[in-house]
Protein backbone atom coordinates (compact mmCIF):
# COMPACT_ATOMS: atom_id res chain seq x y z
CA UNK A 1 0.00 0.00 0.00
CA UNK A 2 1.27 3.30 -1.12
CA UNK A 3 2.03 6.16 1.89
CA UNK A 4 0.11 9.69 1.49
CA UNK A 5 3.74 11.15 0.51
CA UNK A 6 3.71 9.02 -2.14
CA UNK A 7 0.12 9.46 -3.15
CA UNK A 8 1.07 13.37 -2.97
CA UNK A 9 3.82 12.29 -5.39
CA UNK A 10 1.91 10.53 -7.82
CA UNK A 11 -0.47 13.36 -7.66
CA UNK A 12 1.70 16.34 -8.63
CA UNK A 13 3.50 14.28 -11.06
CA UNK A 14 -0.32 13.77 -12.57
CA UNK A 15 -0.92 17.50 -12.56
CA UNK A 16 2.10 18.20 -14.08
CA UNK A 17 2.06 15.73 -16.92
CA UNK A 18 -1.35 17.26 -17.54
CA UNK A 19 -0.44 20.54 -17.67
CA UNK A 20 2.24 19.61 -20.37
CA UNK A 21 0.38 18.07 -22.55
CA UNK A 22 -1.79 20.98 -22.46
CA UNK A 23 1.30 23.13 -23.17
CA UNK A 24 2.29 20.70 -26.06
CA UNK A 25 -1.39 20.63 -27.77
CA UNK A 26 -0.97 24.50 -28.13
CA UNK A 27 2.33 25.17 -29.02
CA UNK A 28 4.15 21.53 -29.93
CA UNK A 29 6.68 19.82 -28.03
CA UNK A 30 9.18 22.41 -28.69
CA UNK A 31 7.03 24.76 -26.77
CA UNK A 32 7.21 22.96 -23.72
CA UNK A 33 8.96 24.88 -20.96
CA UNK A 34 9.10 23.64 -17.00
CA UNK A 35 8.89 26.98 -16.15
CA UNK A 36 5.50 27.73 -17.70
CA UNK A 37 4.34 24.18 -16.38
CA UNK A 38 5.65 25.52 -13.13
CA UNK A 39 4.30 28.82 -13.21
CA UNK A 40 0.78 27.66 -14.34
CA UNK A 41 0.63 25.31 -10.77
CA UNK A 42 1.52 27.74 -8.63
CA UNK A 43 5.47 26.18 -8.34
CA UNK A 44 8.56 27.26 -7.88
CA UNK A 45 11.32 26.44 -11.43
CA UNK A 46 13.24 24.42 -8.89
CA UNK A 47 10.26 22.65 -7.32
CA UNK A 48 9.45 21.02 -10.30
CA UNK A 49 12.78 18.83 -10.53
CA UNK A 50 11.88 17.21 -7.51
CA UNK A 51 9.36 15.01 -9.95
CA UNK A 52 11.20 15.13 -13.19
CA UNK A 53 14.83 15.42 -13.69
CA UNK A 54 14.46 17.75 -17.21
CA UNK A 55 12.33 18.09 -20.14
CA UNK A 56 13.31 15.31 -22.10
CA UNK A 57 12.25 13.34 -18.93
CA UNK A 58 8.67 15.29 -18.56
CA UNK A 59 8.16 14.39 -22.90
CA UNK A 60 9.70 10.47 -22.43
CA UNK A 61 6.90 9.88 -19.66
CA UNK A 62 3.99 11.85 -22.19
CA UNK A 63 5.14 9.84 -24.98
CA UNK A 64 5.12 6.15 -22.53
CA UNK A 65 2.16 7.05 -21.73
CA UNK A 66 0.99 7.65 -24.99
CA UNK A 67 1.95 4.76 -26.49
CA UNK A 68 0.33 2.93 -23.01
CA UNK A 69 -3.17 4.32 -23.92
CA UNK A 70 -2.82 3.61 -27.55
CA UNK A 71 -2.16 0.45 -26.83
CA UNK A 72 -5.14 -0.18 -24.45
CA UNK A 73 -7.24 1.31 -27.09
CA UNK A 74 -5.95 -0.93 -29.50
CA UNK A 75 -6.46 -4.48 -27.47
CA UNK A 76 -10.28 -2.96 -26.56
CA UNK A 77 -10.96 -3.67 -30.20
CA UNK A 78 -9.70 -7.22 -30.46
CA UNK A 79 -12.57 -9.10 -31.80
CA UNK A 80 -13.87 -12.52 -32.98
CA UNK A 81 -14.54 -13.00 -36.58
CA UNK A 82 -13.54 -13.19 -40.08
CA UNK A 83 -9.67 -11.66 -40.22
CA UNK A 84 -11.14 -8.39 -42.42
CA UNK A 85 -13.73 -7.87 -39.52
CA UNK A 86 -11.11 -7.89 -37.35
CA UNK A 87 -8.85 -5.58 -38.94
CA UNK A 88 -11.44 -2.76 -39.40
CA UNK A 89 -12.11 -3.49 -35.54
CA UNK A 90 -8.52 -2.59 -34.37
CA UNK A 91 -8.37 -0.03 -36.79
CA UNK A 92 -10.99 1.94 -35.55
CA UNK A 93 -9.66 1.51 -32.51
CA UNK A 94 -6.82 3.03 -33.43
CA UNK A 95 -8.58 5.60 -35.07
CA UNK A 96 -10.76 6.19 -32.16
CA UNK A 97 -8.36 6.97 -29.99
CA UNK A 98 -5.51 8.63 -31.91
CA UNK A 99 -8.73 11.18 -33.06
CA UNK A 100 -9.65 11.57 -29.37
CA UNK A 101 -5.77 12.50 -28.16
CA UNK A 102 -4.47 14.36 -30.91
CA UNK A 103 -1.96 15.47 -28.84
CA UNK A 104 -0.59 12.07 -27.50
CA UNK A 105 -0.56 10.98 -31.24
CA UNK A 106 1.62 13.35 -32.47
CA UNK A 107 4.29 13.06 -29.64
CA UNK A 108 4.52 9.00 -30.12
CA UNK A 109 4.26 9.33 -34.14
CA UNK A 110 6.88 12.20 -34.89
CA UNK A 111 10.28 13.67 -33.87
CA UNK A 112 8.67 15.75 -29.99
CA UNK A 113 11.71 18.42 -30.41
CA UNK A 114 14.62 18.94 -31.86
CA UNK A 115 17.51 17.18 -30.17
CA UNK A 116 15.24 14.72 -28.30
CA UNK A 117 16.11 10.91 -28.18
CA UNK A 118 13.22 8.51 -27.15
CA UNK A 119 14.60 5.67 -24.93
CA UNK A 120 14.78 1.82 -26.19
CA UNK A 121 11.64 1.40 -23.73
CA UNK A 122 9.77 3.66 -26.30
CA UNK A 123 10.27 0.90 -29.47
CA UNK A 124 9.09 -1.86 -26.78
CA UNK A 125 5.83 -0.09 -26.40
CA UNK A 126 5.13 1.15 -29.54
CA UNK A 127 5.22 -2.91 -30.18
CA UNK A 128 2.32 -3.36 -28.03
CA UNK A 129 0.43 -0.62 -30.17
CA UNK A 130 0.91 -3.13 -33.11
CA UNK A 131 1.00 -6.51 -31.39
CA UNK A 132 -2.36 -7.26 -31.72
CA UNK A 133 -2.30 -7.01 -35.56
CA UNK A 134 0.08 -9.42 -35.92
CA UNK A 135 -2.57 -12.49 -35.53
CA UNK A 136 -5.13 -11.42 -37.73
CA UNK A 137 -2.21 -10.66 -41.00
CA UNK A 138 -0.87 -14.29 -39.76
CA UNK A 139 -3.76 -15.31 -41.30
CA UNK A 140 -3.58 -13.91 -44.83
CA UNK A 141 -0.96 -14.37 -47.38
CA UNK A 142 1.02 -11.89 -49.01
CA UNK A 143 -0.21 -11.00 -52.86
CA UNK A 144 2.04 -9.60 -56.12
CA UNK A 145 2.41 -5.99 -54.21
CA UNK A 146 3.34 -7.05 -51.20
CA UNK A 147 5.73 -9.64 -51.43
CA UNK A 148 9.16 -7.58 -52.31
CA UNK A 149 8.11 -6.08 -49.06
CA UNK A 150 7.94 -9.28 -47.38
CA UNK A 151 10.67 -10.44 -48.59
CA UNK A 152 12.44 -7.88 -46.82
CA UNK A 153 10.73 -8.32 -43.67
CA UNK A 154 11.68 -11.98 -43.74
CA UNK A 155 15.56 -11.33 -43.65
CA UNK A 156 14.94 -8.49 -41.15
CA UNK A 157 13.13 -11.40 -38.94
CA UNK A 158 15.70 -13.85 -39.74
CA UNK A 159 18.45 -11.44 -38.69
CA UNK A 160 16.96 -9.73 -35.63
CA UNK A 161 15.72 -12.74 -32.81
CA UNK A 162 14.26 -10.30 -30.85
CA UNK A 163 11.32 -9.47 -33.33
CA UNK A 164 10.96 -12.66 -34.36
CA UNK A 165 10.18 -13.73 -30.76
CA UNK A 166 8.04 -10.98 -30.03
CA UNK A 167 6.26 -11.97 -33.95
CA UNK A 168 5.76 -14.88 -33.24
CA UNK A 169 4.67 -14.76 -29.25
CA UNK A 170 1.25 -12.80 -31.00
CA UNK A 171 0.95 -15.15 -33.92
CA UNK A 172 2.12 -18.38 -32.89
CA UNK A 173 2.39 -20.50 -35.97
CA UNK A 174 2.34 -18.10 -38.84
CA UNK A 175 4.50 -17.27 -41.03
CA UNK A 176 6.26 -14.31 -38.85
CA UNK A 177 7.25 -12.14 -42.22
CA UNK A 178 3.97 -12.30 -43.53
CA UNK A 179 2.40 -11.53 -40.23
CA UNK A 180 4.87 -8.29 -39.57
CA UNK A 181 4.39 -7.30 -43.79
CA UNK A 182 0.63 -6.82 -43.11
CA UNK A 183 1.56 -4.36 -40.01
CA UNK A 184 3.64 -2.94 -41.08
CA UNK A 185 1.42 -1.62 -43.85
CA UNK A 186 -1.71 -1.29 -41.62
CA UNK A 187 0.53 0.86 -39.56
CA UNK A 188 1.89 3.13 -42.34
CA UNK A 189 -1.24 3.58 -43.85
CA UNK A 190 -3.38 4.60 -40.58
CA UNK A 191 -0.41 6.92 -39.23
CA UNK A 192 -0.62 8.49 -42.38
CA UNK A 193 -4.28 8.96 -42.66
CA UNK A 194 -4.39 10.27 -39.09
CA UNK A 195 -1.35 12.41 -39.36
CA UNK A 196 -3.94 14.37 -42.19
CA UNK A 197 -6.92 14.23 -40.00
CA UNK A 198 -5.74 15.28 -36.61
CA UNK A 199 -3.87 18.31 -38.76
CA UNK A 200 -7.53 19.16 -40.44
CA UNK A 201 -6.68 18.69 -43.59
CA UNK A 202 -9.55 16.28 -44.19
CA UNK A 203 -13.50 17.23 -43.68
CA UNK A 204 -15.54 14.36 -43.32
CA UNK A 205 -13.41 12.27 -45.27
CA UNK A 206 -11.28 10.28 -42.65
CA UNK A 207 -13.27 7.50 -41.40
CA UNK A 208 -14.24 6.45 -45.21
CA UNK A 209 -10.76 6.35 -46.00
CA UNK A 210 -9.76 4.02 -43.11
CA UNK A 211 -12.06 1.86 -44.43
CA UNK A 212 -11.34 2.09 -48.17
CA UNK A 213 -7.71 1.25 -46.78
CA UNK A 214 -8.07 -1.44 -44.83
CA UNK A 215 -10.25 -3.47 -47.37
CA UNK A 216 -7.06 -2.48 -49.73
CA UNK A 217 -5.04 -3.81 -47.85
CA UNK A 218 -6.86 -7.15 -46.97
CA UNK A 219 -7.16 -7.75 -50.86
CA UNK A 220 -3.45 -7.17 -50.62
CA UNK A 221 -2.89 -9.29 -48.01
CA UNK A 222 -5.48 -12.27 -48.51
CA UNK A 223 -7.70 -11.82 -45.68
Amino acid sequence: MSTPRQRYREQVRSEIKRAALAQVGSGGAAALSLNAVARQLGMTGPAIYKYFDGRDDLLTELILDGYGEAAAAVRAGVSEGAPRERLHALAGALVGWALAHPHLFELVTGTPSPGYRAPPESVRRGREVLGPFLPVFGLGRCGPAAEPLREQVRRWVEETPEVAAWVRAHAPGADAATALTGTILAWSRLQGILALEVHGRFVNVGPALVTAEMDTLADAMNL
